[in-house]
């Protein structure tokens, strides 16, 4: 094979207008169990509800598939935030609105995601302290990690840096869910126009 450079493609002004939205990656970082994927789930069904074409790249449904190789290493969690972003993006540039879930801990990984994004990338930080994450335990993960059966856990035995330059921030601990889903969704309304 001799030819590996891509081929053109419709532009992706033609396809947002089919699809009558701009394309844009809204990832919500945070600690394992401050409201993720809740959050980035009531998104996505209020634009369903608009008639609005998303995807949703959530941490744990992506490491039992694309990312399943891949662990908790530092270099791992670099692959795994590289991996998602590169295919957020070819989303993005298709006229999706992606909503990611990762943890994306640390101001590395978050920097390269937005290196990879640019300015299709809105970070929405998911703020919750540790131990109103450990109370809420909705995996059962905070437990487990108390008992050291979980290696390289965010927040206690890797760290979390906070985000010192997301677009968004939502205080978990100060505001329900469907509050969140409308802080969100008034954030974005702008990007959602016709193209």
């Amino acid at each position: 094979m001799t030819d590996i450079h891509p081929h053109a493609t419709l532009p992706r002004y033609d396809k947002e207008t089919l699809l009558g939205q701009q394309g844009i990656v809204l990832w919500f970082c945070g600690l394992s169990g401050s409201g993720k994927s809740t959050i980035a789930s009531g998104v996505e069904r209020v634009l369903h509800q608009q008639g609005r074409f998303t995807i949703r790249l959530d941490g744990d449904n992506l490491r039992t598939g694309l990312n399943a190789n891949l662990g908790f290493s530092d270099d791992d969690r670099l692959e795994n935030i590289r991996r998602t972003a590169e295919l957020a993006k070819i989303l993005a540039h298709n006229g999706v609105i992606v909503l990611c879930s990762l943890i994306t801990p640390r101001g590395m990984h978050r920097d390269m995601a937005r290196g990879i994004l640019e300015e299709d990338l809105a970070l929405v930080y998911v703020k919750a302290s540790y131990a109103a994450c450990e109370a809420r335990d909705v995996k059962g993960l905070y437990a487990k990690a108390a008992k050291g059966e979980v290696a390289h856990f965010t927040g206690r035995d890797s760290g979390f840096e906070e985000p010192q330059n997301a677009e968004l921030v939502l205080d978990t601990e100060r505001m329900t869910v469907e509050d969140a889903v409308s802080e969100v969704l008034d954030f974005v309304s702008g990007r959602l126009a016709s193209a």
